[in-house]
C-alpha cells in the first residue's frame, strides 16, 4: 500500500461546545459549520471535530460507538489510489475493518479500522484531492 498523504485529522469530540471552545475560541482554528471543521488549517487537507455519535454512524449506522470497543479519541485518514486494493491488504495480514470499503455519499471512497492504539484510521480516495484546481 502506498498512503499519498494525510487526508484528515479530526479529534473524536463528546463534547462540542467545549470542544469548539478549545479549538476555535481557544487555539483560533478557522472551524466553521456543524460539525466543526475546515479546509484552512495549515498543513492539514481537512481538520475537524468528529462527534462521536457520527463517528459511530458512519462505522456501524447507530448512533452508539459498541461498548465491545475503545471509544477513539480521533479519526485520522490516509489517502491511498486504490482502496479495494488497500482493504485487501489490510484483511490479509489480520486486520479487522470496522466496514467493508464504501463510496460515501459526498463521493470518497473508503475503508476504516481501529489502530492499535485505538484511533479509527480511514484509508480513502478522496476525489477532489486528486483535482489540480483543489
Amino acid at each position: 500500500m502506498q498512503v499519498l498523504f494525510v487526508t484528515d485529522f479530526s479529534p473524536i469530540v463528546t463534547d462540542a461546545s467545549e470542544s469548539r471552545r478549545f479549538y476555535v475560541d481557544t487555539l483560533g482554528l478557522p472551524l466553521e459549520g456543524e460539525p466543526p471543521a475546515s479546509k484552512q488549517v495549515p498543513g492539514a487537507k481537512h481538520f475537524g471535530l468528529w462527534p462521536l455519535r457520527d463517528a459511530a454512524r458512519a462505522c456501524f449506522g447507530t448512533d452508539e460507538w459498541p461498548s465491545h470497543l475503545p471509544i477513539p479519541q480521533a479519526n485520522l485518514e490516509f489517502e491511498v489510489m486504490d482502496v479495494a486494493a488497500a482493504a485487501a491488504e489490510l484483511e490479509a495480514k489480520g486486520y479487522t475493518l470496522l466496514h467493508p470499503t464504501r463510496r460515501e455519499p459526498w463521493g470518497q471512497t473508503i475503508v476504516r479500522l481501529i489502530s492499535p492504539e485505538g484511533l479509527i484510521v480511514g484509508i480513502c480516495y478522496t476525489p477532489w484531492f486528486h483535482d489540480p484546481a483543489n
